[in-house]
């Protein structure tokens, strides 16, 4: 590859984890307080955990997080904030956000349904975009591909806008993700997991194998 893709790793769990992911040349790594995500951390677990990653790469995941929770989680060492949110949510919740922890920190990750436009409106207020797979009654993690088109266009269409491409990533096509969707970031977790939460060692070497030959 001509150009070095980003690649955070999200959903970790475990110290061995987050240590193989870092000698990897992880760019970022991601822990999740959602408290309904199988990869779910209380905010101090989560803290722990990131205190072995260097600065600006710690990234926290929570979804539609409260203003006095995001607070709160601002003073606990990350460096990013992922927020996964529905469509439902007002404009002047996301401006409560990026006024929280800045534009530049924040990382709006919408759920879109298929049929449903992308929603503009909301790029104003992060730097940084990441595209999951839409699945009706889950947050993330699902395990599924995307739809990689689309990414592909939004990215184009908006190319002042960090855009991360999620969902089902593995060994077996992130390679041909690449290449169909000219993504520059990407996040991978389950499709590089031995169960929830756990990373499978030979899979995330294989991944960065493929991307850093």
């Amino acid at each position: 590859m001509k150009r070095l893709v980003q690649i955070k790793v999200c959903g970790l769990t475990r110290e061995e984890d987050v240590e193989l992911a870092l000698s990897l040349g992880a760019d970022y790594c991601g822990f999740i307080v959602y408290p309904k995500s199988p990869r779910g951390l209380s905010l101090e677990r989560a803290a722990e955990l990131a205190a072995c990653v260097p600065e600006g790469k710690r990234v926290l995941v929570d979804v539609e997080t409260g203003s006095e929770e995001l607070a709160r989680a601002r003073g606990a060492g990350f460096d990013f904030f992922q927020i996964h949110t529905g469509l439902q949510l007002g404009l002047a919740t996301l401006a409560t956000w990026s006024g929280l922890v800045g534009k530049e920190r924040l990382w709006l990750a919408p759920r879109v349904p298929p049929e449903e436009a992308f929603p503009e409106a909301t790029l104003p207020f992060a730097d940084t975009i990441l595209v999951d797979t839409f699945k009706k009654d889950q947050f993330g993690g699902t395990g599924q591909t995307g739809d990689w088109a689309r990414f592909a266009q939004l990215q184009e269409a908006h190319p002042e806008t960090h855009w991360i491409l999620a969902g089902g990533l593995s060994p077996a096509n992130v390679l041909e993700a690449v290449v169909q969707t000219g993504a520059r970031h990407l996040d991978l977790n389950s499709g590089i997991e031995g169960a929830p939460g756990v990373k499978d060692h030979d899979k995330l070497r294989q991944v960065f194998g493929i991307l850093r030959p």
